[in-house]
């Protein structure tokens, strides 16, 4: 287990993330560090599918990011097994209102209602499926984000903003300029606590504009990260994602966090991978408009002269599901070493 620098404990770690890119870093702090010590930060703004389904049929806050966290942070490979088969099942036989919910998000919500309130309803699962790690909505608000694009558009919801690329008349050149949301998102004082008190912050990869920076939205959120004392360390996405990321670069994320932390030298470290992928594998994703995340390393140092970038094979593919994730203990051994 990793220790903090010298101290006799082990390393506070809050990661902030949504989706399969934030599953692949906690699976490997799970494993790699006291499971006690990470909190991971969910977001409360999933408008589409089961989970946004159930915000508006129940009056819940959604469920799918905390499902997927529930799910990475379990320490038994064969609980968790189970444990994703249950969750996402989803109810296709059936009709009436249940019908192609997923049973992980039914739980849930569920929870949320008989303990009256998400973050109850969270701590309820994982004492039910034995998680130690605590997993934090970042705010309790039913909260709408909506992006505005360079042409004037504005696209109201997170579904909408996350598969604007697959749109028959979508137009790559019209980027998103800014996102917000509709109302006031108040914090959970859980939520800046365990930024407050962490040794490390970790900026997780994943959908740049619908899973990570609207944490940075959240009001205090973006403060307190700031003000922590914390090591800020980014782990870049391994590939661009159509909608959202056309023809980035490294530095058009650091550039985005800049803004929305509102402090350019904050971010001490990026994590980035130079591990090959195979021709076969990147036309397939060609195909889907994405492309390997370019590393301008002078750009990048440009804009912050203080950062340290490391460069390292963190790719690994998965030929069954055809997809391209970070290797889970690869990138925790960088940042627990760190």
């Amino acid at each position: 287990m990793a220790t903090n620098d010298g101290k006799n404990r082990p390393q506070k770690i809050v990661t902030l993330g949504g989706g399969t890119g934030h599953y692949a870093l906690l699976r490997g702090l799970v494993e790699n560090n006291h499971p006690e010590d990470l909190t991971a930060i969910t977001g409360t703004w999933d408008s589409g599918g089961s989970s946004g389904r159930l915000r508006v049929e129940m009056g819940v806050l959604p469920s799918g990011d905390i499902r997927q966290v529930l799910l990475a942070c379990m320490e038994e490979e064969e609980q968790r097994q189970v444990a994703q088969r249950l969750f996402n099942e989803r109810l296709k036989e059936v009709d009436g209102p249940l019908k192609g919910h997923a049973i992980g998000n039914l739980l849930e919500s569920q929870l949320q209602r008989l303990y009256q309130g998400q973050d109850r309803g969270i701590d309820a699962m994982r004492a039910l499926f034995r998680v130690k790690a605590h997993i934090v909505p970042v705010s309790l608000t039913d909260l709408e984000l909506t992006a505005q694009t360079s042409k004037g558009n504005t696209l109201e919801g997170e579904t909408k903003i996350d598969t604007r690329g697959q749109e028959a008349n979508y137009d790559p050149q019209d980027k998103i300029s800014r996102i917000y949301f509709d109302t006031t998102a108040d914090p959970n004082p859980e939520a800046l606590e365990a930024i407050s008190e962490a040794d490390k912050i970790i900026l997780s990869p994943g959908d740049l504009y619908t899973s990570i920076l609207p944490h940075l939205l959240v009001k205090g959120v973006a403060e307190t990260v700031v003000a922590s004392s914390a090591k800020v360390i980014l782990v870049l996405n391994l590939m661009t994602k159509q909608g959202e990321t056309d023809k980035f670069k490294a530095s058009d994320f650091l550039k985005a966090y800049n803004f929305y932390l509102g402090e350019p030298d904050r971010i001490q470290l990026m994590i980035a991978n130079d591990a090959h992928i195979e021709r076969e594998v990147l036309e397939a994703y060609k195909s889907e408009g994405q492309e390997p995340l370019e590393v301008d390393e002078k750009e990048c140092l440009r804009i912050n002269p203080k950062l340290k970038i490391i460069k390292a094979p963190l790719a690994k593919y998965f030929p069954k599901e055809h997809l391209l994730r970070h290797d889970p203990d690869k990138l925790a051994s960088f940042i627990l070493e760190v």
